[in-house]
């Protein structure tokens, strides 16, 4: 057990090398405070890799793969997970809580969006060798998949999460300790991706709801982000306990900061859900015209082979009455028959 002063000197050291070594928050931080040697950077690359390996195979045997769906998968959705982790945005995370609420956003509701527009997932079962195919559609099929992406199941993980996390003590327990800081990272992607990949339905995942219901929780979810910006800008406590104060930012005021921190994730939150539900009823409605066209190529089908079976009857009967009708060497005349 580390002695609670040996503990205290080496925390203040920590704050003493932070506040040292960063300058304010700038545009140009963006570029000067990326992070290349992160796990995060590794697994965004091979995930990106991977994606353009399936593409390739498919044009390799012929097969076709809609551009939209690459370049929504490796450029806003693999791309902003490398924008608020990777570059200097992940250098501020722990420093100011309103670039941490921005973090959140993309993390939780902007990438997972376009990462289900790209259907890794179908792309995966077109691609992958048939044992490998088999387990992932094994997992796809299984009980756990079920209960995890029904949707009221993730609507209700999505939306609690940011008040268990940020009104409790582990938020500060994530800004002291870097792996719980990771794994919180990789949590916001994995809350977004269970509650916005059912609801777009581009992969065949369980949990599927039609269009309307989709809408109506997507609509649901607006006044939670709502609530919780506003409840974070009137806190009379700060998120993260004395963690923003002890940094000592000239800067920075921790209490103006989270204000602003509130700010983006109300503002952010509406316009993505509010975005999200503008795709749901575009989508809706492309797939009701869709649905009417196949409704009318049947009905069209459907009435050709009723013709189809009309001409065949009449053709039929017309053949019928041509051989049952006398020939003109069996027509006998009145006049012969008289003689």
């Amino acid at each position: 057990m580390v002695p609670p002063v040996d503990h205290f000197i080496a925390l203040t050291s920590h704050v003493a090398t932070l506040t040292a070594e960063t300058p304010p928050f700038t545009v140009a931080t963006l570029v000067t405070g990326a992070r290349l040697d992160s796990w995060l950077a590794v697994g965004l690359l091979l995930a990106g890799a991977l994606y353009l390996y399936g593409t390739h195979r498919l044009r390799m045997r012929g097969d076709r793969w809609p551009v939209g769906r690459t370049i929504a998968f490796l450029g806003p959705g693999l791309g902003t997970l490398a924008l608020v982790t990777v570059s200097g945005i992940g250098g501020y995370d722990t420093t100011l809580l309103s670039v941490h609420m921005l973090q959140h956003m993309a993390l939780s509701m902007v990438a997972p969006i376009f990462l289900a527009l790209g259907a890794p997932v179908t792309l995966a079962l077109r691609t992958l060798p048939a044992r490998p195919r088999r387990t992932l559609l094994a997992a796809l099929h299984s009980k756990v998949a079920a209960v995890l992406a029904f949707p009221l199941v993730a609507f209700g993980i999505f939306v609690a999460n940011p008040f268990a996390l940020y009104f409790t003590s582990l938020y500060e327990q994530t800004l002291r300790h870097e792996w719980l800081h990771e794994v919180m990272h990789a949590h916001f992607i994995a809350t977004g991706c269970l509650f916005f990949w059912p609801l777009l339905g581009r992969d065949p995942l369980p949990g599927r709801w039609p269009y309307p219901a989709r809408a109506l929780l997507m609509l649901l979810s607006v006044p939670f982000h709502t609530v919780l910006g506003l409840t974070i800008m009137q806190q009379k406590t700060l998120l993260g306990g004395d963690w923003y104060p002890s940094l000592n930012l000239s800067w920075m005021d921790p209490w103006a900061d989270q204000v602003t921190a509130g700010g983006v994730l109300w503002a952010g939150g509406e316009l993505v859900s509010v975005t999200m539900l503008a795709v749901l009823v575009v989508q809706w409605i492309k797939q009701s015209r869709q649905e009417a066209a196949r409704i009318d190529r049947q009905l069209d089908r459907e009435e050709a082979a009723q013709a189809a079976a009309d001409a065949a009857a009449a053709a039929g009967s017309a053949q019928a009455d041509a051989d049952g009708a006398p020939h003109d060497h069996e027509i006998t005349s009145p006049l012969r028959m008289s003689a």
